[in-house]
């Protein structure tokens, strides 16, 4: 059964890549909040049946229940990795494109070097 798990986090880590190369939206926000929402009942459960935790990870070949949320716990670390990227390449390119606009909106053309550079 280890593999089973080995495999489903090989595909948990491909969707996070995927996710950190595709681009957001609503769907993506949405995404996000159903795996939050399922996170915090992961945690809730946790603490009221421990017992079901140890049962699911020797199921899937893990020794303890608290291994096997480590492991679940390491996966959405990587997802909220993956988003934060992606939003912060997004948040990059909005400031480099608003930085080229200023520039251009401050240049002085050719034809009115003489007239005064507009200062703010």
């Amino acid at each position: 059964m280890l593999i089973v798990f080995q495999i489903v986090v090989a595909i948990a880590v491909l969707v996070a890549i995927a996710f950190m190369l595709r681009g957001g939206g609503a769907r993506h926000q949405a995404i996000r909040r159903i795996i939050f929402l399922a996170f915090i009942l992961i945690v809730a459960s946790s603490v009221f049946f421990p017992q079901f935790w140890t049962w699911l990870a020797n199921l899937v070949g893990i020794g303890r229940g608290a291994d096997l949320i480590t492991y679940l716990l390491v996966l959405t670390f990587l997802g909220y990795v993956a988003t934060t990227h992606r939003r912060f390449r997004s948040i990059e390119n909005d400031v480099t494109e608003l930085a080229r606009q200023m520039a251009l909106d401050r240049a002085v053309s050719p034809d009115a070097s003489d007239a005064p550079t507009r200062r703010d």
